[in-house]
């Protein structure tokens, strides 16, 4: 997977007109954008649909699929169906379930994103514990793209030894958060930014602004 100037936009808005307004200013400079439940559930999720018969990005959906192997099934299946090109899992739900994700995936020839830890303070008690041994489980089940987080450099610098140089790892947490674009991005693949982006005044100029910092 290639990312356009390694930033990932985190489109979690959730009025049409808005993350429209966004695209038509930054997607002259990024072709990956990230989105959630905020917008889907606002709008449903034809908005899937709708963006990228609008717009050329690729579309990661965030939902952070964390439930049974079946139900699982489900959830990617229509997602990806709607035209998102990849979605992100949960990874410790267990091997079963993620594998569904996979699997079901590679069926519509696209892909998934495995989960190993989130970049808030919360995610330390109980996810930091596993997100290690998520990491290896990933390696084990021939994943190939992962998620880590931008906030806890050496959390992020852990994974990356772990997944190898030649998996593709998206960070978010960059931005309001506390992470840093050029130093995230001696890790991962590409940083993942949101609010610094679409709460700003000029969405466009704050892109350039971050672009440059990373160059």
């Amino acid at each position: 997977m290639n990312v356009k100037n390694k930033i990932i936009l985190a489109l979690d808005v959730e009025e049409e007109n808005k993350a429209f307004s966004i695209l038509e200013q930054t997607t002259k400079y990024l072709d990956t954008i990230k989105i959630g439940y905020p917008i889907t559930l606002a709008q449903g999720p034809q908005i899937i649909t709708k963006i990228k018969e609008t717009f050329d990005v690729k579309i990661i959906a965030d939902y952070k699929v964390a439930d049974i192997d079946a139900t699982n099934e489900k959830i990617v299946r229509n997602t990806l169906n709607y035209g998102a090109d990849s979605i992100i899992v949960h990874g410790f739900t267990g091997e079963d379930s993620v594998l569904a994700c996979k699997e079901t995936a590679e069926k519509l020839d696209k892909e998934i994103f495995l989960l190993t830890e989130m970049s808030h303070p919360g995610a330390d008690r109980f996810l930091k514990p596993v997100s290690l041994d998520i990491a290896h489980m990933g390696v084990e089940l021939g994943i190939t793209n992962y998620v880590a987080p931008a906030t806890k450099l050496d959390r992020l610098q852990k994974i990356r030894e772990i997944v190898g140089d030649d998996a593709f790892i998206i960070s978010p947490g960059v931005g309001v958060q506390g992470g840093e674009a050029k130093e995230t991005l001696k890790y991962a693949n590409a940083a993942i930014i949101g609010r610094s982006i679409y709460n700003s005044d000029s969405p466009q100029e704050t892109l350039e602004n971050i672009i440059k910092s990373i160059n």
